[in-house]
């Protein structure tokens, strides 16, 4: 790491949301007095429990760097889970965020929690930036209304189907980001082509189903229709995937990275009888999208 002192923000950020990006700018407002804006969390796929439950997490590590990166973030410390899970408060404060990140300025919200079985707390990381020298802040917690912006909440309304809650948590629509891949072309023989996002092990997938969606390709912004599932018409045993229909484009997408941005809930998965009955399903879900009123 740089040997500059930095301003080091702290926390899982799971979904980059509100919340997190208001910790997140804390750190950033720091380089004008010189400092590096930090960020210090664990690797998405490196933790499955938090608080006796199990989780699945949001976004990728590659989402969130993608994230940190656009809102002035310039250095990402993200170890495993298990490389410091022993550690005791003090010696994460000391090895971690003096001898590894120089901090100088920390920034974490008042549950922020740390050392081994999550012992240690807020006042604890304050005391210990008394002795060792960096200074920590406390950012409020961003709400809706009366309710606390949260990962577990967004987990929850992706789990529903509710995109439209999750975006106003994360700021901007749920995405789904990754390199398109081949699945079984069927998509192409009945006019409706398809490129193909699989999601990581132990990463949350949305409630099955047809969404809205926008589609950020090379070559530019399209509508689209994502349905994410199984394919159960068409496949018997296939892993949970997005599939997505780009409106009103043609070419060829396999091995580049997109982004698809879920609108709106429209119907849940169904297996059809036919292909036949599928094809006219996939037009009916067209037809909501372009008849829908743009904002």
């Amino acid at each position: 790491m740089n040997a500059k002192p930095s301003a080091c923000a702290l926390g899982l950020f799971d979904g980059v949301h509100l919340g997190h990006q208001a910790v997140l700018r804390e750190a950033v407002d720091c380089e004008e007095e010189g400092f590096i804006p930090t960020v210090f969390t664990f690797q998405s796929d490196s933790i499955s429990v938090k608080q006796g439950k199990q989780i699945k997490y949001i976004y990728t590590e590659q989402q969130k760097e993608k994230h940190f990166s656009s809102m002035g973030i310039q250095q990402v410390y993200s170890p495993q889970f298990s490389e410091l899970t022993s550690m005791d408060g003090e010696t994460f404060c000391r090895a971690i965020l003096c001898n590894t990140l120089n901090a100088k300025k920390v920034f974490c919200g008042m549950d922020f929690r740390f050392g081994l079985n999550a012992k240690w707390g807020f006042d604890d990381l304050k005391s210990f930036g008394e002795t060792m020298g960096f200074s920590v802040y406390s950012v409020e917690p961003v709400r809706i209304g009366e309710n606390i912006i949260s990962s577990s909440a967004i987990r929850n309304a992706l789990l529903n189907g509710d995109v439209k809650y999750a975006a106003e948590m994360l700021g901007e629509p749920y995405e789904i980001y990754g390199t398109v891949e081949h699945g079984n072309a069927l998509g192409r023989t009945i006019d409706f082509p398809t490129i193909n996002q699989f999601f990581h092990d132990g990463q949350l997938i949305p409630k099955f189903g047809v969404y809205a969606s926008f589609v950020y390709t090379p070559d530019g912004m399209y509508k689209g229709i994502t349905n994410i599932g199984k394919k159960p018409t068409v496949c018997d045993d296939i892993k949970p995937l997005a599939e997505t229909h780009i409106i009103d484009f043609s070419g060829d997408l396999y091995g580049k990275v997109c982004k698809v941005q879920l609108l709106q809930f429209i119907r849940p998965e169904k297996k059809f009888s036919s292909v036949e009955e599928l094809k006219k399903a996939i037009e009916s879900d067209l037809l909501f999208f372009l008849l829908k009123k743009e904002k």
